[in-house]
């Protein structure tokens, strides 16, 4: 059987008793690589400082060898903070006002993934399959056939890829594209991120469909389709449902003085459209007076990459609706927002989404947005919360049960609130049972296989590994 190669930028170890960390592709990915063996590799979070990285490190637990390399804080600085997250994410988010492009840390990206290619390619046995993930590694492939890799070599996308009119403002535009082709099998979210991607292609001519599911692109044939990715859906419902006692679940259910609890959670980014959530709340208590010590607002907003200016303003802005929204309409019993700039442990979030009538998940533009997917599956099938999803969000794709939003309509999102907290039970029942039925069939490890199944499908590259001379 062929092992698995797994590649991002960074690698969550196991625990002292061989547990995966929380979260699904963790999850997914372990057990995939447990199953046959392999590797997975990728940054160690550590820095070498000025100096340039040396060796790996690993770590062999179930068949699975960690291998973690260090980067130098010039590597951080250009690759991770400065191109990775200053230029891609933006622009993949439609962010252009805040692309900030410089040459010098455009090729510290470049650096990067040459330097994974030749920490790689030592490691690999003719019949490996790689798997890569994210935007920060999207040059890998190429770097690996230029190397002489021949093996499969899949990529997943966790973010949205944007339409042709944005992309085209990145100066390494052709290049991303072309990395891209050098994989046998591309990952998107969903059908429209794939729909742009194809679109980038034909604006330029540089491919489209051959045939269904294959794309003729740089004169090379490319396997590429949606494979949203999932949670692991039964852990989290059983989760959710012990978890009535948890103190801080007791303690948040005890001072809501039985108000109603509307739950955003979200890492501090600015495609989160936090900010715009928080003035549609302060919209809906205008509207609604009478409401007034009735509900209250939990914002959950882990800090996120605080290396980055625009997050730390971000956080600051956050802060300011907050207080704003407090202090005009709170009263000495009842504060409106609960705001919480810190993470919360997986069974007191699963805890809190159970306890929340309302799960407010409102991104200006994300992947897929999988707290969605997590409050749907927190819920007590009995008398379940109601949803509020941006169209925005990848998961708007596929659960069908919630109300959706434009985000950018404060009106419209202040009026969705009303609604789900007025909708019969009956009503509620039936959205959720279709939401929950839905990531039942497709969790996280049904997206595992899926996209396993379809990168085993394609042929490798040229059909054996032969190493670049020296």
């Amino acid at each position: 059987m062929s092992r698995l190669v797994v590649v991002s930028n960074r690698v969550p170890l196991p625990d002292e008793n061989g547990n995966p960390p929380p979260g699904g592709l963790a999850v997914a990915v372990h057990a995939a690589l447990r199953k046959n063996g392999g590797i997975w590799m990728g940054w160690s979070g550590r820095s070498t400082g000025e100096e340039e990285p040396q060796g790996l490190t690993t770590l062999e637990q179930d068949k699975i060898s960690y291998v973690l390399t260090d980067l130098s804080q010039a590597d951080l600085d250009e690759y991770y903070n400065g191109f990775a997250n200053r230029v891609l994410w933006p622009i993949f988010h439609c962010r252009l006002d805040l692309a900030e492009y410089a040459r010098q840390e455009m090729a510290g990206y470049f650096r990067v993934n040459r330097l994974f290619a030749d920490r790689l390619v030592p490691m690999l046995e003719p019949d490996d399959v790689i798997w890569v993930h994210d935007y920060h590694l999207i040059p890998l492939a190429q770097e690996l056939r230029k190397r002489g890799v021949r093996n499969r070599i899949g990529f997943f996308l966790h973010i949205p890829w944007p339409p042709a009119d944005i992309l085209t403002a990145l100066p390494v535009y052709e290049i991303i594209m072309r990395g891209l082709a050098a994989y046998d099998l591309v990952g998107f979210q969903t059908d429209y991120d794939l729909d742009n991607f194809v679109g980038c292609l034909r604006r330029e001519g540089w491919g489209d469909w051959s045939t269904p599911g294959w794309l003729r692109a740089f004169d090379k044939e490319v396997a590429a389709a949606a494979f949203p990715i999932g949670i692991e859906t039964g852990d989290f419902a059983r989760l959710a449902a012990k978890t009535d006692g948890l103190d801080l679940v007791t303690d948040m259910q005890q001072s809501l003085h039985g108000s109603s609890l509307i739950i955003g959670v979200d890492r501090l980014d600015y495609s989160k459209g936090i900010a715009a959530r928080i003035d549609a709340f302060e919209r809906y208590l205008m509207r609604n007076p009478d409401q007034a010590g009735k509900v209250t607002l939990l914002q959950v907003a882990p800090h996120s990459r605080s290396d980055v200016p625009e997050y730390l303003e971000m956080q600051g802005q956050v802060e300011s609706h907050c207080g704003r929204v407090n202090g005009a309409h709170g009263t000495i019993e009842w504060v409106p927002i609960r705001y919480v700039n810190q993470s919360l442990t997986r069974p007191v979030l699963a805890g809190l989404y159970r306890l929340a009538k309302v799960g407010l998940v409102t991104p200006l533009r994300d992947g897929m947005n999988l707290v969605a997917k997590e409050y749907v599956a927190s819920q007590d099938p009995a008398d379940p919360g109601v949803l509020i999803l941006s169209r925005f969000a990848g998961a708007a794709r596929e659960l069908d049960g919630a109300i959706f939003i434009n985000p950018y309509d404060t009106e419209q999102t202040a009026g969705a609130i009303g609604r789900a907290l007025s909708m019969p039970l009956d009503e509620r029942i039936a959205r959720w049972r279709r939401m929950m039925d839905h990531l039942e069939s497709h969790d996280v490890l049904w997206w595992c296989r899926t996209f396993l199944a379809a990168l085993n499908e394609a042929p490798e590259d040229n059909g054996a590994l032969t190493r670049e001379s020296d």
